[in-house]
């Protein structure tokens, strides 16, 4: 770890060593990881990453922790969709789709698992555990199994079922707390002291578990040829994401991987259910008010976000712009980017795709940029956002003429078959 110098408080600079650290002693800030980049910059090449793994550990001059041998399912370089038809619905120009559905557990944060879980084990501790809204808690389950430890989450008790019976499908600890995330996010901060043993992953790990989200950042610029997209639409949660996002590609510029400094706008999505950072951006305001969630984007559920103040400062430092969306418009969202791309999005992605949509028809995001969506999560995950409106179009009884007075077969010319009209060439 010659590229790792150690930590660095965001608030007053302070330096500190690369240990289980999170959290500044002197001002209470919070702490990140300090890179020498010129030392970066004179071994990381284009040629060097395509000979690495198709995984985040490609990037591994720019992660925080090197190991021969991480704690990995495969996480990373997820497909970068060119998404023309939902662009033409939008009326944008260049619009792609970071499809992180495709990622080991479904969802993103298996990147940052994989870094956090590599460097804990590196650091000698033996339990897993977290703090979650659900795709952590699978993630986490999922890489501990993988890696001999043992696992211990903590969820909020109205997870959705599918991302409760994942997270347990995997044999560690599963605690229902009856409270929301930020509660949950309390306990956990207690439990640290208390468990000192214990790899939380998001507390005293999470200076390193963040820097996994620099690898959306890293393989977007990949996948577009080493070249920097003019906007990129990122969910808010905890608003870690957004900044180490922002992060990954000014970075990228920092090492010579790009042939120019890349100047990224950024903007921020969020359920109105439970929006801090979007009203405080609305609003002009620096101060970020905590908010009760109530919102069916449960992974974005997060009242208090820690890094909210910091994504709110990427967002306006770069230009970009920052809206909430309801939860009909989450629903619509998530409708909207199956039919026009494929792609089947959790609630989070909906918060995305509806917010791409708001910030579109406000001229926020314009239709002369190259546009990159993170879709975050997969929507098996979270099937009951769309029920019961969502099922079987029409039911019959197994015959013919049952089914030719129910469903008017619509040919490639959109108008409707008459039964027994010649078929259109294959």
């Amino acid at each position: 770890m010659d590229h790792v110098t150690g930590l660095r408080c965001r608030e007053c600079g302070r330096q500190f060593p690369a240990e289980a650290l999170h959290v500044c002693d002197y001002c209470f800030g919070p702490l990140e990881v300090d890179y020498d980049y010129r030392g970066i910059a004179a071994v990381v090449s284009r040629g060097r990453i395509a000979e690495g793994p198709r995984s985040i550990w490609r990037y591994r001059d720019l992660l925080p922790v090197d190991d021969d041998a991480p704690v990995d399912l495969g996480a990373g370089f997820t497909p970068l969709v060119r998404a023309d038809r939902l662009a033409a619905e939008l009326g944008l120009g260049e619009l792609w789709i970071k499809d992180d559905t495709a990622n080991p557990t479904g969802s993103f944060k298996d990147r940052v698992v994989s870094v956090a879980l590599t460097k804990a084990r590196q650091l000698g501790f033996k339990v897993a555990a977290c703090a979650s809204t659900g795709n952590l808690a699978n993630s986490v389950a999922a890489h501990a199994a993988r890696a001999g430890m043992t696992s211990v989450v903590l969820i909020p008790h109205d997870l959705e079922t599918a991302k409760v019976t994942m997270t347990a499908v995997y044999g560690g600890t599963v605690v229902s707390v009856e409270g929301t995330y930020d509660d949950v996010n309390r306990l956990c901060a207690e439990l640290t002291s208390e468990r000192p043993t214990w790899a939380f992953v998001n507390v005293n790990i999470r200076t390193y578990y963040a820097e996994g989200s620099k690898t959306l950042a890293f393989e977007v610029a990949e996948q577009l040829g080493w070249e920097a997209p003019d906007h990129v639409v990122v969910p808010i949660a905890s608003g870690s994401q957004l900044t180490k996002v922002a992060k990954g590609f000014a970075e990228l510029g920092e090492v010579g991987l790009l042939d120019r400094r890349p100047s990224v706008r950024i903007s921020g999505a969020q359920a109105a259910g439970c929006s801090p950072v979007a009203t405080a951006f609305a609003e002009g305001a620096d101060a970020i008010r905590p908010v009760k969630p109530s919102t069916i984007a449960k992974s974005l559920a997060i009242g208090n976000p820690a890094d909210g103040w910091y994504a709110l400062s990427a967002i306006r430092d770069s230009g970009g712009g920052c809206a909430a969306v309801t939860d009909d418009e989450i629903r619509a969202g998530i409708r909207l980017l199956a039919r026009t791309e494929g792609i089947f999005a959790e609630t989070a992605g909906g918060v995305t795709i509806a917010t791409l949509a708001k910030l579109a028809a406000s001229g926020v995001v314009r239709r002369d940029e190259r546009v990159v969506a993170l879709v975050t999560g997969h929507g098996l995950k979270t099937v009951e956002a769309l029920s019961p409106g969502t099922g079987p179009t029409v039911t019959i009884a197994p015959t013919l003429s049952a089914f030719d007075e129910a469903v008017t077969v619509v040919d490639d010319l959109g108008g409707s078959e008459d039964r027994g009209a010649t078929p259109p060439p294959a």
